[in-house]
């Protein structure tokens, strides 16, 4: 494929206008699948998914708005080539912006300086990964050689077919990450620029990440209910099996209340999301030495805080979560009904139960699930990858699942302790107790795997959870003509 691209695509800075226009040509009849002389939507993101291109419906239509100049919905040869070769010219100035020692390959050190005067700081690690960066489901990369530097033919290639064509947009391009959400926690999107801030991108990555959440908690939700079910119920002289445990909750409720809780959890992304990023944007500024810079370490402790501070905000919602999804038929009539008796029967220091092995659970969980994807996706590169730096979306997803996994397994028993603390009064004979004394209490009667309980379905729920959240949030970005 690669080698398709570069014949049809690629030409080398010394040939001839009329070789080039010739290669266009040759492209264009490859492109027009129907041969009517016109190369459609359509037409050109199949043509282009076969030789290894994957364009989304925002990246073709801005393509089409640029080239199509008589408004047909379809691009001729003329309008096909004549927005090549502007396209390509944009490319070679911006090229030219970055290639600050004008030596005809771009490093690390000049996109680190590049973005530096557009007032974005870069670790040199980060400036590093810019060179290797992939994108999820898109194959392809812009060092193809592998030479930590960028030439003008790679940097064509990567570009050519993106309607990315000024610095902006590329780095736009560059910056963020897929948001990933397994029911537990949304994570902290990239740094937006200020153009994405006033001109409205950053609301829509938000609500991209946010309706991801929304559908993959919801498809999970029986598991979620059923560990949390173990989490409180089960014990050694009450072992409750997956089976058994839904048996009991669709014999008591009916296949409705598997989703018992759900509502609240939904319901509560969208502040925990909000609180979430507007704490980070502070806690950056506060955290950032050295003339505005923040080093990768000050951004893990600013995420951190910035959770901690979500986690404040909505706890509350976390503790009525767990009380609608361990409630009876009747107990409650919905999550105001929740609020109301928690608050006449036990007052408000209730809805603040667990809060602190909560809070203790937020910084193992967040270090470990980095530390450990990083040191997995790198052993791959540094074992398996030849001539690319693209581990594939398998790859990611696989060393993403094994991560989290990780950091669960780290911060499970506090996860565990904060429910039983939640779920103290609405437990017949159950008296309040501190972690300290739940911790030892769990300990003396059900031993060391006692503060595992209900992990089982918690970690049934990561993949589909993952799996969904990511498929929706592609969806959502195309949606909402978000260019990747």
């Amino acid at each position: 494929m690669y080698q398709l691209i570069r014949k049809f695509v690629l030409t080398e800075s010394h040939c001839l206008e009329e070789d080039n226009t010739k290669t266009f040509a040759e492209l264009f009849e490859k492109l027009d699948a129907n041969k009517d002389g016109k190369v459609d939507v359509s037409e050109l993101k199949t043509g282009l998914a076969a030789m290894g291109f994957t364009m989304g419906k925002g990246e073709a239509q801005k393509m089409f708005a640029s080239g199509d100049t008589d408004k047909d919905e379809g691009l001729d040869f003329e309008e096909f080539s004549k927005y090549l070769k502007e396209h390509e010219k944009k490319l070679r100035l911006t090229f030219k912006s970055l290639d600050k020692n004008q030596d005809g390959r771009i490093d690390a050190k000049e996109i680190q300086q590049s973005l530096k005067d557009l007032g974005l700081n870069l670790t040199d690690r980060d400036a590093e990964k810019i060179l290797h960066r992939y994108r999820l489901l898109k194959f392809w990369h812009i060092d193809a050689d592998g030479t930590m530097t960028v030439d003008w033919n790679e940097w064509k290639e990567h570009f050519l077919f993106n309607p990315a064509d000024n610095l902006q947009e590329i780095i736009r391009y560059w910056k963020h990450s897929t948001v990933l959400d397994i029911g537990d926690s949304l994570t902290i999107p990239d740094e937006f620029t200020e153009e994405e801030k006033t001109t409205g991108i950053w609301w829509k990555q938000l609500v991209a990440g946010g309706m991801a959440g929304v559908v993959s908690r919801t498809g999970t939700a029986p598991l979620d209910r059923m560990k949390v079910f173990m989490q409180v119920h089960s014990s050694k002289s009450n072992k409750i099996s997956l089976v058994d445990g839904f048996k009991q909750m669709i014999k008591e409720g009916g296949v409705a209340s598997l989703w018992r809780g759900n509502g609240v959890n939904v319901i509560k992304i969208a502040p925990e999301t909000a609180i979430k990023f507007m704490a980070y944007e502070q806690y950056k500024k506060l955290l950032a030495k050295d003339g505005g810079k923040i080093q990768s370490h000050e951004r893990f402790m600013a995420g951190s805080l910035a959770g901690a501070t979500a986690q404040t905000a909505i706890y509350p919602m976390e503790v009525m979560k767990t009380r609608l999804t361990l409630r009876k038929t009747g107990q409650y009539s919905g999550m105001f009904d929740c609020a109301k008796k928690i608050l006449k029967k036990e007052g408000l220091k209730a809805f603040y139960k667990g809060y602190v092995p909560n809070i203790l659970g937020i910084i193992p969980y967040a270090g470990i699930d980095l530390a450990v994807y990083e040191t997995l996706k790198n052993a791959w590169l540094s074992r398996y990858a030849k001539d690319t730096a693209n581990p594939g979306v398998l790859v990611l997803l696989g060393c993403g699942t094994i991560s989290s996994t990780c950091g669960q397994l780290a911060s499970y028993p506090l996860a565990l302790v904060r429910t039983r603390m939640q779920a103290q009064a609405s437990m017949e004979g159950s008296e309040p107790v501190s972690m300290s004394k739940l911790v030892k209490k769990v300990m003396q009667k059900e031993g060391f795997f006692g503060l595992y309980r209900g992990i089982l379905p918690n970690f049934m729920k990561v993949i589909p959870a993952v799996s969904i959240s990511y498929v929706v949030y592609e969806y959502m970005r195309s949606g909402l003509g978000i260019s990747k």
